[in-house]
């Protein structure tokens, strides 16, 4: 399955959340798209209300589904809480990471950066978006990639740095300090609803 390339204003207000982050899809029309959208008051199913909560979570980190599914498995493997690690697990992938430290904009922007070769793990360049970053690598833009409007423009419109990320302003590099908690990743998503969704 391709991955979803189609406009993500709509599959924000099917959703229900802000997949771009700035809230701006659902402040003018904060309703389902369509024709009926509006009036449209569909009461879900069990299993509909788990699989909402799947495509939320996985639209917002923008995987396909295999990438997800796989993603989901090898958490189930870590000792601990399955839908705790998923969630670490997603938010340790490289063009996610770099989205955090402020490097583009969006995931989908950070991804491309990641993707056109622009971003450095250990001084090393990285191309694959899914690269899993360990505790205490360091990711940072390539020289030449330092002075990329886009990557100026997204640095400027940063207005939060999360407390397991630091970033060195002057090189431009940022390190994966520890792992970050439930409480500080996205609260907007019932991870349970996607276990028992793949639990079925």
């Amino acid at each position: 399955m391709a991955r979803y390339t189609g406009p993500t204003w709509k599959i924000s207000r099917r959703l229900g959340i802000s997949l771009s982050g700035t809230g701006k899809e659902l402040a003018k029309r904060p309703y389902a798209p369509g024709q009926h959208g509006p009036t449209q008051r569909k009461k879900l199913s069990e299993y509909g209300i788990q699989l909402q909560e799947k495509q939320k979570l996985r639209h917002m980190y923008g995987l396909n589904e295999r990438q997800f599914r796989r993603l989901f498995d090898d958490a189930g493997k870590m000792p601990g809480v399955i839908g705790e690690n998923f969630m670490i697990l997603l938010e340790s992938r490289l063009d996610n990471l770099v989205y955090r430290l402020g490097f583009g904009r969006t995931r989908r922007a950070a991804r491309q950066l990641v993707n056109h070769g622009h971003i450095t793990v250990n001084g090393k360049k990285v191309d694959i978006p899914s690269y899993r970053v360990k505790v205490g690598d360091v990711i940072g833009l390539r020289e030449k990639s330092r002075n990329l409007d886009v990557v100026k423009d997204a640095l400027e419109s940063r207005n939060h740095l999360p407390e397991y990320l630091s970033l060195d302003e002057n090189s431009l590099e940022g390190t994966y300090t520890r792992l970050p908690e439930r409480s500080e990743l996205p609260a907007e998503i019932t991870e349970s609803l996607i276990v028992e969704f793949y639990s079925r």
